[in-house]
């Protein structure tokens, strides 16, 4: 086994040394300067060695930030165009929370609108733009930079990416390329009927013209709602249609970054485990008497959401993260309750695994994310909120960690308990859709948080037996990645 811990260990230090390399590669020669325009914060990416060119206002959509969408921001700088790339209030390292009411026109979107006109002014302002600007948004802010280009003449052309918005119409925006991912299949009709409303017999990959309208649909293959923003195809298609707008040609490469971070992040995970064999050994824990599994499991998963259904959870300034820390202190604690009545018990120790995950999952696998995936290392605003989700957090993750024995449990009782939790999150969305659906949209956070740090927090629960030291340290880095993900948000 010292040799298989070597040889993960050799190989997951050369692979993530590789990916950073390339990583910072597709940088190099770049400027990139940060900035703030208000409180909105700026990344300009430019080729030194290029010419004035057109800038191209960057939006990410909804709980993203400016990294999420930095591929495009450096295949377009590479082509000569100024990459202007901003966190929309409530998001990223933006300090202002978004605010107005997200189901109406005039509400949320149009002080969206106004944060992307503001940007897109500053960006018309730096000496390298030669005075016409596009606009790029993903998901969210496709309606958004729709909305903004049609309201903006000084806007000539824009790519929507994962593209939903009503108002597009057979008149405007004049200049428009929709891209999807292939399995994003209700968006690629959407993308189809668009188009079709200049040419009815307008397929996928065509271009159509008519009385001014210039229009496109084309989706990337093999991938979803987040693989479209890396898909070579999606970087190549918005270069290419912007070069088509302000006739200019271009044959630099595209910032094809999303595999290299998929390795980067995969090393650092395969890592952890050699890392987490030198913590202190403990003895092995004996499985949950499986009738008290099930009734622990199953219980929290039907109670939890029933009993809050009939009550408002509001009291963070940010969207559904509060019923969520809800959710989990009452889960956790039921499961917790039913072990201690059925004899269940566990030492308050682990320490060293606690301080272990936290340094290695926060200082090492959380300084990746933030600076190649997404906004990772939270401002002070959202410290609060962090400490709030924290208590709900840690009871579900202690629970979950006396559930499965620390990791120790067989693998299907492991996944029972991820699946447990995630059916009673379902079934409070389906209770209260209207109220509660924004957890859909932050359900790939969860899933990868159980994916990445479960992994993590398995190997130190096996190898220490700490149960409560394990459930602490991922219901703090649970607590910390919910605080950094969800969108901060002022209803007053």
């Amino acid at each position: 086994m010292t040799f298989i811990r070597a040889a993960v260990l050799l190989v997951g230090l050369c692979a993530a040394c590789l990916s950073i390399w390339k990583l910072e590669g597709f940088r190099a020669g770049l400027d990139i300067t940060h900035v703030h325009v208000g409180t909105t914060p700026v990344t300009v990416y430019a080729d030194p060695a290029a010419p004035p060119g057109p800038a191209v206002v960057i939006a990410h959509g909804f709980a993203g930030s400016r990294q999420l969408m930095e591929a495009f921001a450096l295949t377009l700088a590479r082509a000569g165009y100024v990459a202007v790339s901003f966190d929309f209030e409530g998001h990223g390292r933006n300090p202002t929370p978004m605010s107005g009411d997200v189901t109406a026109i005039d509400g949320t979107t149009q002080l969206l609108m106004s944060e992307t006109g503001r940007v897109t002014d500053y960006a018309l302002g730096l000496g390298r733009v030669d005075g016409r600007v596009a606009l790029l948004g993903h998901s969210m802010a496709s309606d958004v930079i729709v909305r903004q280009t049609i309201a903006d003449p000084s806007v000539e052309a824009t790519v929507a990416i994962s593209l939903f918005s009503q108002a597009v119409t057979a008149q405007e925006p004049g200049n428009l390329i929709a891209i999807n991912g292939e399995w994003e299949a209700t968006l690629r009709e959407e993308a189809r009927r668009i188009v079709q409303l200049i040419d009815p017999q307008a397929a996928e990959g065509q271009t159509v013209r008519g009385d001014g309208i210039l229009r496109r649909a084309v989706f990337a293959p093999r991938v979803e709602h987040v693989g479209v923003l890396y898909a070579p195809t999606s970087l190549r298609e918005a270069r290419d249609w912007l070069d088509q707008t302000f006739e200019r040609t271009s044959s630099s490469p595209l910032a094809t970054t999303g595999g290299w971070i998929a390795l980067l992040l995969a090393s650092l995970v395969a890592l952890s485990w050699p890392v987490m064999r030198l913590l202190p050994s403990g003895p092995p824990l004996d499985d949950v008497p499986r009738t008290t599994f099930w009734m622990a499991l199953g219980s929290a998963s039907l109670v939890t959401p029933l009993l809050l259904a009939p009550f408002d959870v509001q009291f963070l300034p940010v969207l559904v993260a509060d019923y969520l820390g809800v959710h989990l202190l009452v889960f956790g604690v039921i499961v917790l309750g039913i072990l201690w009545w059925r004899d269940v018990r566990f030492d308050l120790r682990g320490w060293i695994a606690t301080l272990a995950l936290v340094a290695f999952g926060l200082g090492v696998f959380g300084v990746a994310m933030d600076r190649y995936v997404a906004s990772f290392m939270p401002h002070l605003g959202r410290l609060p909120i962090i400490a709030a989700l924290g208590l709900g957090a840690v009871a579900y993750m202690v629970s979950d960690a006396a559930l499965t024995g620390a990791g120790h449990a067989r693998l299907w009782r492991r996944l029972a308990a991820k699946a447990g939790f995630l059916a009673s999150l379902g079934l409070a969305v389906v209770l209260d859709f209207e109220g509660l659906f924004f957890l859909l949209i932050i359900l790939p956070v969860i899933l990868l948080y159980f994916l990445v740090f479960g992994a993590m927090g398995g190997w130190a629960g096996r190898r220490t037996g700490a149960v409560f030291g394990v459930g602490l340290a991922l219901g703090l880095i649970l607590a910390w990645s919910l605080g950094v993900s969800f969108p901060m948000f002022d209803a007053s």
